[in-house]
């Protein structure tokens, strides 16, 4: 899988759930079906997983700061990680493969030497990095939500 690719699932997952958790809060305020805690779930966990993409692809590809700043920030804006991915694609930000992958370039750097490693290894990583997910999607979970829901 490319860069490109694992951008763009992420990218288009992340908006996907945007859909269905905006869909929720206007059927539960109707007074129609309360799927707002399933779908917010799932956005939240879609979330984690794009912005952890995200900095994978801006690691790889070398963004400027600001363009890895913007691409996670957008992911709080419903559907704005379209034009960012529209955007960055334009401009060639997502061309290439994996440059740190086996064979490929010596790492410089923490961030360079982790994703070299992880692509080193890539079943092993995959396992170890959706167990942080799940971990952190369990323990936003186990938080609540940012605002107390009132119930009638």
């Amino acid at each position: 899988m490319s860069p490109r690719t694992l951008f763009r699932i992420f990218a288009n997952a992340e908006m996907v759930t945007w859909a269905g958790l905006i869909s929720a809060i206007i059927s539960r305020a109707v007074g129609g079906p309360d799927f707002v805690s399933i779908a917010g779930g799932a956005h939240g966990f879609i979330f984690l997983a794009y912005c952890v993409s995200t900095v994978f692809v801006w690691i790889n590809q070398r963004w400027r700061p600001a363009v890895g700043v913007l691409g996670v920030g957008l992911a709080v804006i419903p559907f704005a990680t379209l034009p960012f991915d529209l955007t960055i694609e334009r401009k060639g930000l997502l061309r290439g493969g994996w440059r740190l992958g086996a064979g490929g370039e010596e790492p410089r750097g923490f961030l360079e030497h982790v994703q070299a490693w992880i692509l080193r290894r890539p079943w092993l990583s995959a396992t170890i990095l959706l167990g942080l997910v799940v971990a952190v999607f369990l323990t936003l979970l186990w938080i609540g939500p940012p605002i107390p829901q009132q119930h009638s």
